[in-house]
């Protein structure tokens, strides 16, 4: 009798791959308003304007005087980072953030690279873009558009860029970087109209103004950065040349899917799961369901009461702070939440993660039924915040190219593993270009 039904959910699940998979749809752009007031009347000015990062003393005091001011609690004993950020080691934290943390050092490595701002659809959009320096005579750089997620910034990309854009090896390929904030992000203005946000990042307006210089590009992502670039690939995909991601949780489960967490345990070659799958599923419960409402508490309160906590985390840095590292640690690693100092410092330094938050500002997910028909690779990274096996890959992204377990890292990969990124993208985009790798 297991047999039988065995046999049948499979043919069921082949029909049913089959059928999805001829279907295919593109998305229509949707581009609107979402500055102040309404639409002028006369053209929208999207000139691109250099910007310059800075920081002012009358910032740099009030900021003093927030951190002197919060007032410190002490956590449970011995209960470390499991419930949060421990308040014992936050306080060497905001030790260090007013007393060693040199602002003006790190504002002059944010500016390493050049900045620029133009406005789409009424709000001013930040980014950095990098060009190859010393390009050698005959070689054509490879654009590409990376974007960061939550709790993130640009800042993520510091250490990669250079890898990318001047390789050490002389069969690598060299990249033009184009790394936008995300609107409400860093120096990127908040959309001042209610719906979905996100679609002020999705038109093809978006697409073509930050890659006005380029007929076709490739994307990378992880965490938002894989919505905004999963996204532009269903509205452009003749402009997306290839897309590279580190994150890819389903967001549609369907048969394929299901029939995986139900048998693969049992029948795990069929599926092509492997040990590390296996271990990072199962027990399902544990696995899937509860590390999941673990660690999507905050998620629930900024998809439904964002002003309420905004609030909260936009008048205390403190507060900002223990927020985003907290996520930075558990997400790296979820062992990490039983040490006292949340493992920060194995993976990051103080000063990288700081930069990184003080730019920050605080799920609707468009179109998750549609699928990918642009050649993309995967890079996964065996600490990931959400593990997706291969087979959940291909169910979304149809033309699955490379799939690389990683050696090492987590959710924060690019910051923790900019090496292993790069050489990532560098060998799914030699597949794409037919080089040799």
């Amino acid at each position: 009798m297991f047999t039988e039904v065995l046999v049948a959910l499979v043919v069921g699940g082949v029909i049913y791959f089959l059928v999805q998979k001829s279907k295919r749809h593109q998305l229509k752009s949707e581009d609107g308003w979402w500055g102040e007031g309404t639409p002028p009347d006369k053209e929208e000015d999207v000139s691109i304007r250099p910007y310059t990062v800075r920081m002012d003393n009358e910032e740099l005091q009030d900021l003093y005087t927030r951190i002197d001011q919060t007032q410190s609690f002490p956590s449970l004993e011995d209960s470390q980072f499991t419930y949060g950020f421990n308040s014992q080691y936050l306080q060497n934290v905001v030790s260090y953030w007013r007393h060693d943390f040199d602002w003006r050092r790190q504002v002059e490595k944010l500016n390493k690279y050049p900045h620029y701002k133009t406005n789409i659809e009424g709000i001013d959009v930040h980014y950095v873009h990098v060009r190859p320096k010393n390009l050698p005579e005959g070689v054509t750089a490879v654009p590409l558009l990376m974007v960061h997620g939550w709790p993130g910034s640009f800042y993520e990309f510091y250490r990669m860029i250079p890898l990318l854009t001047e390789p050490s090896n002389p069969g690598d390929i060299v990249f033009e970087v184009v790394c936008p904030s995300i609107p409400g992000y860093c120096f990127s203005e908040a959309p001042h109209k209610k719906g979905k946000w996100l679609e002020a990042w999705l038109g093809s307006r978006v697409t073509n103004v930050l890659t006005r210089d380029f007929q076709q590009f490739y994307a990378h992502g992880g965490d938002w950065g894989w919505i905004v670039t999963t996204n532009m690939a269903q509205l452009e995909p003749k402009i997306i040349k290839g897309l590279h991601l580190n994150f890819a949780p389903p967001s549609k489960p369907g048969l394929p899917m299901v029939l995986s967490i139900m048998l693969g345990r049992r029948f795990p070659k069929m599926f092509g799961f492997n040990e590390h799958d296996i271990q990072r599923i199962y027990p399902i419960v544990q696995n899937l369901v509860v590390e999941s409402v673990k660690e999507s508490g905050y998620m629930h309160i900024q998809a439904t009461k964002p002003d309420t906590v905004g609030r909260g985390l936009n008048d205390s840095p403190v507060c900002l702070a223990a927020y985003i590292l907290e996520k930075i640690s558990t997400w790296t690693d979820h062992d990490f939440r039983t040490l006292d100092d949340g493992g920060l410092t194995r993976k990051f330094s103080l000063v990288d993660l700081l930069t990184n938050e003080n730019f920050s500002k605080g799920l609707d997910q468009p179109h998750s039924k549609m699928p990918v028909h642009v050649p993309t690779g995967f890079a996964c990274f065996p600490n990931e915040l959400m593990h997706t096996p291969k087979l959940w890959v291909q169910q979304k992204y149809r033309k699955l190219k490379t799939f690389t377990p990683m050696a090492r890292g987590g959710h924060f990969a690019t910051m923790e593993e900019p090496e292993l990124m790069a050489q990532d993208i560098q060998n799914f985009t030699k597949m794409q270009e037919k080089r040799k790798k």
